[in-house]
């Protein structure tokens, strides 16, 4: 697994939360919830992130929320039902995904369990986050998509 750091600024935010199970229901709420909402709200086109607001490897899977995140302007209103939020800057490691909406847990442990202590980091408090860019397109013959994944570190 390839690691490398990166300094982020701030990046302001509408976000609508899914409560419950991660796994196949975070891709459903996408396309059913996040997607028509981001559609009549005149936001697709935008980077947009998937902030998991708790571990789901301690939190009880009825109880993990995630946050379905696109960005928007300094002064712009968030479009009902979403909240603003703020994704925080700093210092993170980086990894790039690729492949299947079933395998980026997979990848996610690995990220926390491997890749990050063999590049010599150590996370920090705060929420880690998937981004994907402005043109996020998913094969539609085999559900593959692309993302980074961001843990914040020291």
């Amino acid at each position: 697994m390839k690691v490398r750091t990166v300094e982020i600024e701030p990046a302001r935010v509408a976000f609508l939360r899914h409560t419950g199970a991660f796994g196949p229901a975070l891709g459903e709420f996408w396309r059913d919830v996040v997607a028509p909402w981001m559609q009549s709200s005149g936001l697709m086109g935008r980077v947009t992130y998937g902030v998991a607001m708790d571990d789901p490897g301690s939190t009880p899977p009825e109880k993990c929320r995630y946050d379905a995140c696109v960005e928007v302007g300094h002064d712009d209103p968030a479009p009902p039902p979403a909240a603003l939020a703020t994704i925080p800057g700093g210092r993170y490691a980086v990894a790039d995904y690729y492949g299947t909406p079933a395998g980026i847990g997979e990848v996610w442990h690995a990220f926390y369990s491997e890749g990050l202590p063999a590049a010599g980091l150590t996370a920090r408090p705060g929420p880690c986050f998937e981004r994907y860019a402005a043109d996020f397109r998913a094969d539609p013959a085999t559900g593959d998509f692309a993302c980074e994944l961001f843990i914040p570190i020291d």
